[in-house]
C-alpha cells in the first residue's frame, strides 16, 4: 500500500524570500513558551494563515524533528525554511529562530552575573509566563485534534503521557516504542494506524513553491558532501579552541561538553536538564544548584528554544573562570561557543536527513510509524503542559513515589491566584475569542506588572 502525495503546487509561484524572512522574524518574535507554544505559532502562521505548507506536510516534518536530538521547534523551522527555499531558507529560518533568545539571555546573563538581582525581570515576565501556559495548552488542543483521529492513536498518546510523567522513561524509548507499534499496526490494521490517508493528501500535503521536484532518486552523493561540510562547521571550531587554549581551559571544557550534549538532548530541555545540571554544578562547578533554575526561568520567558538555557550556563562558566580576558568578555565568548556547538548540529540533522525523509513520504508503513510517533508526541506535550501548569500555578511542589513511579503533587495552599487568573483569561482569549498572540502576551505582561505593584512576586 502506498500513499499518493503531491510535493508542490506547480501552478502557484514560490514564496518570495524577502516575504519569508519577514514572516520568520514575526514567528521568532512570538516564539515564547517552549516547543509546544513555538510549534503552535508556526502552525498557525505557516499552515492556517499563509497556507505555505499543508497540514500533513507540517506534521510529517514535525514527526522527523521529534526523533532528533536538539530543539525540535528550531529544527522544524529549519526544515520548513529548507522546503521553501533550500539550504539558504533553512539557514535563515533556523538562525532567526535562535537570534532573539541568544541576545535576550546574553543580556540577562550579564545582569545576573553582575548584580545577582532578577526581581524586575520576574515582575516583567510574571504575566507572560502565565500567558505562555495558555499557548502550550492551545498547542496541545490543536495538535491533538489533528493527530488523535483513531482510538489506537489516543491510547498511544495516553501511554506516552503516563510513561514520561509518572515513570520518567527516556524520551527516545517512548518514541521508538511508538514507531514500532505504528509499523505493526500499519501491517495489521492500516485503516486505524494510517492516519494520513490518500484521500486527505491531495489538497492538504503541499508546499507553495518550486524548490522540490519530487525526484525519487536517493541523494547519496549530496548527503556525503552535506555531512562532511556540516561536521566541519560544527567540530572544526571545537578542535581549534582546544589547540589554541588547551584542553583544560574553560572554553575547551564548554565546547567539548556541550558538543556531547548536542547528540543526546532527546526530548528537549526538560529531559536533559537534570543531567546538564549535575555535570555543570557538581563536576565542573560552573554555577550553583539554584542558579540552574534561574537560567531555566530566563529561557522560559524569553523568545527562542528552551535549550538556550545552555548559554546561561556557558556565560557563568566563562565569567567565573575568566583568566586574562576579564569576566564579561570571557562570559560573552563562552556564550558564543556554547550556542555554536548546541545549534550547528541541528542544521546537520536537517540538511542531511530531510531529503531522505521527503523521498520516503509515500511509504505507507513509514507514514503509519510517524503517525504513531505524532500521537506519542501529543502525550509528551501533555506532560510538558501539566509540568508547566504546576510550576506556574503553585509555589510549593513535592514528589510522591510509589509503584515504581513518582508524581509531582502541589501544595494546594501555595496556589498563586494571580497566575491562574491570568493564564485562564489568556486561554479564553485565544481559544474562544481568537485574539492574536501579541495582544494576549502584551495584556498578560501588563497584568503581571500591575500585580507586582501590590507586593513582591512570589511573596
Amino acid at each position: 500500500m502506498t500513499v499518493t502525495t503531491q510535493t508542490v503546487i506547480p501552478d502557484q509561484p514560490g514564496v518570495p524570500l524577502g516575504k519569508a524572512v519577514r514572516v520568520w522574524c514575526r514567528i521568532t518574535a512570538l516564539s515564547f513558551g517552549g516547543p509546544a507554544g513555538q510549534i503552535a505559532v508556526m502552525h498557525r502562521i505557516l499552515v492556517e494563515e499563509k497556507r505555505w505548507v499543508g497540514e500533513n506536510r507540517f506534521l510529517h516534518a514535525l514527526n522527523y524533528c521529534m526523533l532528533l536530538p536538539g530543539p525540535e521547534a528550531m529544527q522544524l523551522a529549519t526544515y520548513v525554511g529548507w522546503l521553501l527555499h533550500g539550504v539558504r531558507g533553512g539557514l535563515i529560518a533556523g538562525c532567526l529562530f535562535v537570534l532573539p533568545g541568544f541576545v535576550s539571555i546574553l543580556a540577562l546573563s550579564m545582569l545576573y552575573a553582575s548584580f545577582q538581582d532578577l526581581a524586575w525581570v520576574q515582575a516583567l515576565f510574571f504575566g507572560v509566563k502565565a500567558a505562555v501556559l495558555a499557548v502550550v495548552i492551545e498547542a496541545l488542543v490543536r495538535i491533538g485534534k489533528r493527530a488523535l483521529k483513531t482510538a489506537p492513536m489516543v491510547l498511544i498518546a495516553a501511554a506516552a503521557f503516563v510513561a514520561i510523567f509518572v515513570f520518567h522513561l527516556p524520551f527516545p524509548l517512548i518514541v521508538g516504542s511508538a514507531a514500532l507499534i505504528g509499523v505493526v499496526g500499519g501491517l495489521l490494521d492500516p485503516n486505524r494506524f494510517l492516519v494520513i490517508k490518500a484521500r486527505e493528501v491531495s489538497g492538504d500535503d503541499v508546499v507553495v513553491g518550486r524548490h522540490h521536484t519530487g525526484s525519487s532518486r536517493p541523494p547519496w552523493r549530496p548527503a556525503l558532501s552535506t555531512a562532511a561540510t556540516w561536521l566541519g562547521i560544527w567540530l572544526a571550531p571545537v578542535l581549534g579552541i582546544v589547540l589554541l587554549v588547551g584542553p583544560d581551559h574553560v572554553f575547551s571544557q564548554l565546547a567539548i561538553f556541550f558538543s556531547k550534549l548536542a547528540v543526546v538532548t532527546f526530548g528537549g530541555a526538560y529531559a536533559v536538564l537534570a543531567y546538564m545540571a549535575q555535570e555543570a554544578v557538581q563536576t565542573h562547578g560552573w554555577l550553583e544548584p539554584g542558579e540552574m533554575l534561574d537560567g531555566l526561568g530566563m529561557a522560559e520567558t524569553t523568545p527562542g528554544p528552551l535549550i538556550q538555557v545552555v548559554q546561561f550556563v556557558g556565560y557563568l562558566g566563562g565569567y567565573r573562570e575568566a583568566g586574562s580576558l576579564g569576566p564579561v568578555a570571557s562570559g560573552i565568548v563562552a556564550s558564543i561557543i556554547v550556542t555554536w556547538v548546541t545549534f550547528a548540529p541541528c542544521f546537520l540533522w536537517i540538511f542531511l536527513g530531510a531529503p531522505f525523509i521527503e523521498r520516503l513520504r509515500n511509504v505507507a508503513l513509514l507514514t503509519a510509524a510517524l503517525s504513531a510517533v505524532t500521537a506519542a508526541v501529543v502525550g509528551v506535550i501533555l506532560n510538558l503542559s501539566v509540568w508547566f501548569a504546576l510550576h506556574v500555578a503553585f509555589e510549593d511542589l513535592r514528589e510522591v513515589r510509589g509503584a515504581g513511579g513518582q508524581l509531582l503533587v502541589p501544595n494546594l495552599a501555595s496556589v498563586d491566584p494571580a497566575a491562574v487568573v491570568i493564564a485562564a483569561c489568556a486561554l479564553v482569549a485565544m481559544l474562544r475569542y481568537k485574539l492574536g498572540m501579541i495582544t494576549v502576551l502584551a495584556v498578560s505582561a501588563a497584568a503581571g506588572m500591575a500585580y507586582s505593584l501590590t507586593g513582591p512576586i512570589g511573596s
